[in-house]
């Protein structure tokens, strides 16, 4: 048996918060109902396949990229990190792994980069439930630090109200100094 390992990230957009990559390794005769990109499930049914991954993996971790990691080496770049630290972190060594995106990070074994992997590889889909699953719900903790952004409603993401917060309150230690609204948003705060 070959063990693949899917790998998919979360937050790679928003204006705050760090990126979360997934690396999940599933059980061959893994089925999983509805078990498709997080991005297309509800938060409610996320949280029961997060659930139903964790039981059917043979082995599942985390990675991430901190804001200061994003700020000083790019998204991109970053992007890579958190993934490598997720396969890093697999209790069970991979022997291929499979990446949702354009683009192969460099990993300790080989690999196929796959768009839209996270709607056609099932182990790549498991990592995305799992990535989104985890951020969402450090966004959701970091609201009650920082209640005037609206964290919990918006992941972080550069909706009008997170926009109207950046510009009312400027920026806090969550946000990305790198991202143009958020460099915006300190400069008006220091010509005030």
């Amino acid at each position: 048996m070959r063990l693949v390992a899917g790998i998919d990230e979360v937050g790679v957009g928003p204006l705050a918060g760090p990126v979360v990559a997934a690396a999940v390794i599933l059980r061959r005769c893994a089925r999983i109902d509805g078990l498709t990109d997080s991005k297309l499930m509800t938060p409610r049914r996320r949280d029961v396949v997060a659930e139903q991954v964790k039981e059917a993996a043979v082995a599942w971790a985390l990675g991430r990229a901190e804001v200061e990691e994003i700020d000083a080496l790019n998204v991109l770049r970053a992007t890579w990190l958190a993934m490598q630290r997720a396969v890093m972190a697999l209790a069970v060594k991979p022997q291929f792994a499979v990446v949702d995106g354009r683009f192969l990070p460099p990993l300790p074994c080989p690999g196929r980069a796959l768009v839209r992997a996270d709607v056609r590889v099932p182990a790549v889909s498991a990592a995305s439930v799992l990535a989104k699953v985890a951020r969402d719900a450090e966004m959701v903790s970091w609201d009650a630090r920082y209640p005037e952004y609206g964290f919990a409603a918006h992941k972080g993401y550069g909706t009008a109200q997170h926009l109207a917060a950046l510009s009312r309150f400027g920026a806090c230690p969550l946000h990305r100094h790198s991202f143009a609204p958020v460099r915006a948003a300190r400069r008006r705060c220091e010509e005030a």
